[in-house]
C-alpha cells in the first residue's frame, strides 16, 4: 500500500471522503461531519480501507 488516493464530496453537513489503493483497484468511501479536519477524515477512510484490504487477503 503504497499509494493512497483520496476524493472529497461535500453532501450538506457531511463530506464523502473515499479511499482508492491503486495497486489492488479497491475503493472505499464513508460519510464524515463536515467539521473534521482532513486528516481525521482521512484516518477514517483508511480504517475502513484497511479493513476491506484485509478481508479480501483472508479470503484468497
Amino acid at each position: 500500500m503504497a499509494e493512497i488516493l483520496f476524493e472529497y464530496i461535500r453532501q450538506g453537513q457531511y463530506i464523502k471522503v473515499s479511499a482508492i489503493e491503486p495497486e489492488t483497484q479497491t475503493e472505499v468511501c464513508v460519510v464524515v461531519p463536515a467539521g473534521l479536519n482532513e486528516q481525521e477524515m482521512q484516518i477514517q477512510a483508511l480504517k475502513k480501507l484497511n479493513y476491506v484490504l484485509k478481508k479480501k487477503a483472508e479470503e484468497k
